[in-house]
């Protein structure tokens, strides 16, 4: 007997908890029937034109996606806007869509977890406290050797998926580096955190002027981090594959596929 979206809805709230998520939010189900049958999951970053047409095609009944759809009010859903359009093509599919966001940051195995277990970060914690010990949103560790800031962007650019903005660095290229912090999607607002203060570097995306400025400003004048900025989808691309085995773990004989399709918002960059 297949399951249920209503069964693979309880599975996928089990791994990411809707009580993790921030208060500004929006995960979960988005579109689809609880008693619909599910045999087939695909995974992407976002809930793009390119995604869905990939998760039709491959015949799937279900679209998990990290970023919710909805995540800013809408007041309409009509197909001449691009959420409506997609939303429409799911339904027409019968491929529902769900969403794992900030629920799926924060646990353990979740996407900052994972960047830290593929750079071999040891005693790694979260950067913010969580009353569930051992989640919460960023991850903060040591390397196993200490390293430059020059070879672990070189490590880090070979660690994600090709980008057009690469891995973007402030700091002196032979800066020792011992202790890492970092947050896979936008993580401004972590900044001025106390495990990212004392970290050697911080890892994060979606980066501003000003805050960068300001934190390269404050580490020259009484110490700091130095920061690598990389791309969004990217940091967040590498949860895909944990995520889809734990699937595959939780729901025997599920068939559950990985988009690789770059959803990155920039194609490509013209430098001196």
């Amino acid at each position: 007997m297949p399951f249920s979206l209503a069964d693979v809805t309880r599975v996928a709230h089990t791994l990411w908890p809707l009580d993790g998520a921030e208060d500004w939010d929006t995960p979960g189900l988005i579109s689809g029937g609880p008693s619909q049958p599910v045999h087939r999951i695909h995974l992407a970053v976002d809930a793009v034109a390119h995604t869905v047409d990939e998760a039709i095609a491959a015949g799937a009944d279900l679209l998990v996606t990290h970023h919710p759809l909805l995540l800013r009010g809408v007041t309409s859903v009509a197909e001449d806007r691009y959420k409506g359009a997609l939303l429409s093509r799911l339904i027409r599919a019968q491929c529902a869509l769900l969403a794992a966001h900030t629920n799926a940051d924060v646990v353990a195995d979740g996407v900052s977890d994972v960047i830290a277990t593929r750079l071999g970060l040891v005693d790694r914690t979260p950067i913010t406290d969580s009353v569930v010990p051992g989640t919460g949103i960023g991850r903060v560790g040591r390397l196993p050797r200490p390293t430059t800031l020059g070879h672990l962007a070189h490590t880090l650019l070979a660690l994600l998926p090709a980008t057009a903005s690469g891995v973007r660095v402030a700091g002196d290229y032979a800066a020792p580096v011992t202790t890492v912090a970092l947050c896979g999607g936008a993580g401004d607002s972590l900044l001025r955190q106390p495990k990212v203060l004392a970290a050697d570097v911080y890892i994060t995306s979606d980066l501003r002027h000003h805050p960068a400025s300001e934190a390269r400003e404050q580490a020259l004048c009484a110490g700091g981090p130095a920061l690598m900025d990389v791309s969004h989808w990217a940091s967040e691309w590498l949860w895909l594959e944990p995520a889809a085995a734990q699937l595959r773990e939780a729901l025997p004989g599920m068939t559950v596929t990985v988009s690789d399709l770059n959803t990155d918002p920039w194609d490509f960059a013209v430098v001196h």
